[in-house]
């Protein structure tokens, strides 16, 4: 075995709990308790199909009704495809699970029936793997055999040989290679022919699976495939890894789903000429979203982030690389991640120190990386933060939402990000991938064309801190090393220019947007808030006007001709909050409803449109508690920006000059 010496298993034996050993059997008693069941042919697509298309949640999944498959919100059942499909991709990710879980239980209980199960999922699956159709269809995703893509082949192969490499030593000869040959080897060769050059995530999947298979077999051209050609390991650390550690695509979820395949390939190499840990951006990516955690406890659902996986809960990651590479960082990741549950887990068991250290919860911080393109400001004392987006283009798994705003107020967000759902629900691409559904510029109601904003200044004085970002669609469209699909409108943005710059003050963040709008599109500058908004009093009810994401929205109401108003917002278990807007010429605001994420529920957005050739405006957004402020005396000229701020008595005079990034309180 090439996971654990003899004496490393030994000391996991020993120090394995009862818990411990239930939590596998229990997590693994879908298979325990039935028949092995493996596909014939290759029925199985993807497990993102398998999502309710009204409410974006996951069905329930059960292993007697392979086509029947329920809404956990309203009991609805869907049947056919995309369902049944998805159903047996999970299928066959439950048995590739099994493989490696109950393996290790084999080696924990010495029990044959774990033994015997591992063995006959592994030979069932080299009996039919070889015959298995190539079938696809999946964006941006190359085919699979076992499921329909290519990633999800890596996923289970992983798995699939990990298992095989516990239970080796008690197989025949002739079952070893039937598993080795049929199997193992031919889902190696077949990720080889289909990995495809670019940077991402399943990239590395593909090169972790095809590396892990080659210290199993002893294959040197495996290994050298995975490690060191372009597009391998090496490669894709070396290429996607961004400033202080930010994986290209922007997603914190595929940040570390990138490196669960990246440690999955260590936990072998690890002591092995093979180990990547001398590459610098495997440490720096391991760190840096550390410092991206809010003060929601959550990481920000930036771009494809399915509701659920803001969450710190990756004691498979940190486990492992506290012990290898100890430090302050990692030991909070570890504190934080068991301040509710216990430690008393597999990876904790199998890679874990024996006790942690001391160390301080992860704490919401202020930071930011110009070359990552994110900045968060916080004020401790209120429990206040903002996060502004002006990350580069980061391809298949970013969204359209440059210059994207998040609030949040004493730890609860008041203007979200929503991430996204299954990507097999319509509400993936036709809602919470769009432009119109984050708190940025929209054209038209298109989605942004990629671009690489720039960062003007930032600054940190008594008392505020001050980001100044442009998104000029004048220039050239980024582009990035990954495959993509066109889902923006370039013509609909051609030489607009959105130049937003955020004045944090802690209690109040202060907005100043210029946007160019030269040909004079319909700009919508959109605002969503987790609440409801207060009076409607004067805003005519109106026939939803907006097409693409937005379609959707109702109880829709306008105001035509506005210049200075207030829109406030109730919020629940909060003080009300509002926003108090100052443009430089009559817009029209246009308010309604569409939905959260989940979507069981509802945001309100508020919209300031206008057609002119300029926008400028000037948005205070009042997070205290007592909500005494104002904005008063707002006036542009070419160069700069006055405006007063009054709460509760007391004036503030500030002018930024827009010319050379000078903030000054008068």
């Amino acid at each position: 075995m090439l996971q654990f010496s003899a004496q490393e298993m030994a000391s996991i034996k020993r120090k394995a709990t009862v818990s411990t050993i239930e939590a596998l059997k229990n997590n693994n008693e879908v298979v325990l308790n039935n028949d092995v069941l493996v596909p014939t042919d290759g029925r199985a697509t993807w497990n993102l199909y398998y999502f309710c298309p009204e409410h974006g949640v996951r069905l329930t999944w059960d292993r007697h009704q392979p086509e029947s498959h329920c809404c956990p919100v309203d009991g609805k059942a869907f049947t056919g495809e995309p369902y049944d499909g998805a159903w047996w991709r999970w299928l066959n990710g439950l048995n590739a699970k099994a493989c490696y879980d109950l393996g290790l239980l084999w080696h924990l209980t010495e029990e044959p029936v774990y033994l015997e199960k591992v063995r006959e999922i592994l030979l069932a699956y080299a009996t039919y793997y070889p015959d298995y159709e190539v079938h696809g269809g999946i964006p941006y995703n190359g085919p699979g055999k076992a499921n329909a893509q290519t990633l999800c082949e890596a996923n289970c192969h992983i798995d699939l040989a990990r298992g095989y490499d516990f239970i080796k030593q008690a197989l025949t000869a002739e079952e070893q290679e039937k598993i080795e040959v049929r199997l193992l080897r031919d889902g190696a060769d077949f990720l080889i022919e289909h990995r495809t050059d670019q940077l991402h995530n399943h990239e590395m999947k593909i090169n972790a699976t095809i590396g892990v298979i080659g210290l199993i077999l002893d294959d040197q051209q495996y290994l050298d495939f995975a490690l060191n050609t372009d597009y391998g390991i090496h490669y894709q650390l070396n290429h996607g890894s961004m400033g202080d550690g930010m994986w290209f695509e922007g997603s914190i979820h595929y940040h570390y789903y990138a490196l669960q395949a990246l440690q999955n390939f260590e936990k072998m190499a690890c002591n092995t000429p093979y180990s990547v840990s001398s590459n610098p951006n495997y440490l720096k990516m391991m760190k840096y979203p550390l410092q991206l955690v809010m003060n929601t406890g959550d990481f920000p659902r930036l771009n494809d982030c399915i509701a659920g996986q803001e969450k710190l809960t990756h004691a498979h990651l940190f486990e492992f690389a506290y012990k290898q590479h100890p430090c302050e960082e990692f030991a909070s990741a570890l504190v934080s991640i068991y301040q509710n549950i216990s430690r008393d887990n597999i990876d904790a068991l199998l890679y874990g120190v024996d006790e942690l250290p001391s160390a301080r919860p992860l704490q919401c911080q202020s930071t930011h990386s110009a070359e990552v393109g994110i900045t968060i400001a916080l004020d401790e004392a209120r429990n206040n933060a903002m996060l502004l987006k002006h990350a580069p283009y980061g391809g298949e798994h970013d969204h359209y939402d440059r210059l994207g705003l998040i609030l949040t107020r004493d730890g609860k967000e008041i203007l979200p990000d929503l991430g996204t759902t299954g990507y097999g629900a319509e509400l993936h691409y036709g809602y919470y991938k769009n432009t119109a559904t984050h708190n940025t510029l929209v054209v038209n109601q298109q989605n942004q064309s990629p671009i690489a904003p720039s960062l003007l200044s930032y600054q940190q004085g008594e008392g505020f801190t001050l980001v100044d970002t442009l998104a000029d669609w004048s220039q050239p469209e980024a582009t990035v090393d990954s495959h993509t699909i066109v889902q923006w409108d370039s013509a609909a943005y051609k030489d607009v220019s959105f130049r937003r710059t955020l004045l944090w003050l802690g209690h109040l963040a202060v907005e100043l947007n210029v946007i160019g709008n030269p040909n004079q599109q319909q700009l919508d500058l959109i605002y969503h808030v987790r609440g409801e908004h207060k009076d409607n009093e004067g805003r005519a009810a109106v026939a939803n006007p907006l097409e693409g994401a937005l379609a959707r929205m109702t109880d829709t109401h306008l105001v035509e001709g506005q210049r200075s108003f207030t829109q406030g917002y109730k919020i629940e278990g909060q003080a009300d909050y509002h926003q108090h807007v100052v443009t430089d010429h009559n817009v029209d605001v246009l308010t309604g409803y569409a939905p959260d994420n989940p979507a069981t529920s509802d945001l309100a957005y508020t919209l300031i449109r206008s057609t002119q050739t300029e926008l400028k405006t000037v948005v205070l957004h009042d997070l205290s508690e007592a909500q005494s402020a104002q904005l008063k005396s707002v006036s542009w000229d070419d160069c700069n920006v006055l405006f007063t701020i009054s709460n509760a008595g007391d004036e503030q005079y500030w002018r930024y000059c827009l010319t050379t990034c000078e903030v000054t309180l008068l």
